[in-house]
């Protein structure tokens, strides 16, 4: 699919009832790995991205030209619908027009934007401070009127929760889709009941947060279909088993100088190989073969 298709199937999706689970992917092994499961969408983590782009947390530290080469990359380089983290649109109003637009040329389905103070932090992280709820309203606008394509979905996401309490952050919910947000995203609630009274706040599409070890409790999906939700993301669910095996591989390489004792799970070469594409490359070397260097060979 081209990307008007990818975002053209998202957003029927949701307008259909089906339930979208998006697992995190943060670089192109992990999206080419989850692109092959069938997943109706990927979800790229801004944590994911400026810990393996940058080696750094997510702090608002990784810029709008570091995230969007891998916007570009992910959504290039796989068939899913990808939603996207925006963070706060990297700046002001004018930076969130550019956000939008870079996003959709980039091959983005779905942005995210929230209502954090600049520099941003991850969501299940102390600390976090959100703008008055009038300057996410103009960010929200600018984001709905900057985009081409009106499949391009602009998912709006509060963090006032955790400093500000869960009413507040529904208040902001209401505000947000009245103001043009497609979906709304209320981060980081505490417990079941609380996601529960978000999905009886809502008729507009919803977007639960499933953080492994974060602050919200991990339901399952038709749990949060159940309760009004049409959107999972599951940021670290590729990130953090992944830093796991690869630890558990080196100490064992460090151990015993050799990895016949690895037993974290791996994939063998050929089969990273075939993900990665070398069948194609070595079928175009085939057909471009020169008789001579055959003969050498």
């Amino acid at each position: 699919m081209n990307a008007s298709e990818k975002r053209a199937a998202l957003a029927g999706a949701i307008r259909d009832g089906q339930f979208v689970v998006a697992p995190g992917v943060y670089d192109m092994i992990s999206a080419k790995v989850a692109d092959g499961m069938g997943f109706r969408a990927l979800y790229m983590t801004g944590y994911g991205v400026a810990a393996s782009h940058l080696g750094l947390p997510d702090a608002g530290i990784a810029s709008y030209a570091d995230v969007v080469s891998r916007v570009r990359t992910i959504a290039g380089g796989t068939n899913s619908p990808l939603i996207c983290d925006a963070d706060t649109g990297f700046g002001g109003l004018l930076n969130v027009q550019h956000t939008v637009q870079g996003y959709e040329d980039a091959g983005c389905s779905a942005i995210q934007l929230e209502d954090q103070e600049i520099p941003k932090k991850c969501g299940h992280t102390p600390g976090r401070r959100v703008v008055p709820i009038e300057d996410m309203v103009e960010k929200i606008r600018v984001a709905a009127e900057a985009r081409r394509d009106p499949n391009f979905l602009i998912i709006a996401r509060t963090d006032a929760r955790t400093s500000l309490g869960l009413d507040e952050a529904l208040a902001r919910g209401q505000v947000f889709a009245d103001a043009g947000a497609d979906v709304i995203f209320i981060e980081a609630p505490e417990n079941e009941d609380e996601i529960a009274r978000i999905g009886e706040t809502f008729d507009k599409p919803l977007l639960a947060n499933m953080v492994d070890s974060g602050n919200t409790p991990i339901v399952p999906a038709d749990r949060l279909a159940a309760l009004g939700f049409n959107i999972a993301i599951y940021p670290a669910i590729g990130m953090l088993p992944a830093a796991g095996a690869m630890r558990s591989a080196f100490a064992s390489l460090k151990r015993d100088g050799s990895t016949a004792n690895v037993d974290a799970p791996m994939i063998s070469l050929p089969e990273m190989h075939a993900l990665m594409g070398f069948e194609d490359v070595w079928a175009f070397e085939r057909r471009w073969a020169r008789p001579e260097a055959e003969a050498a060979e």
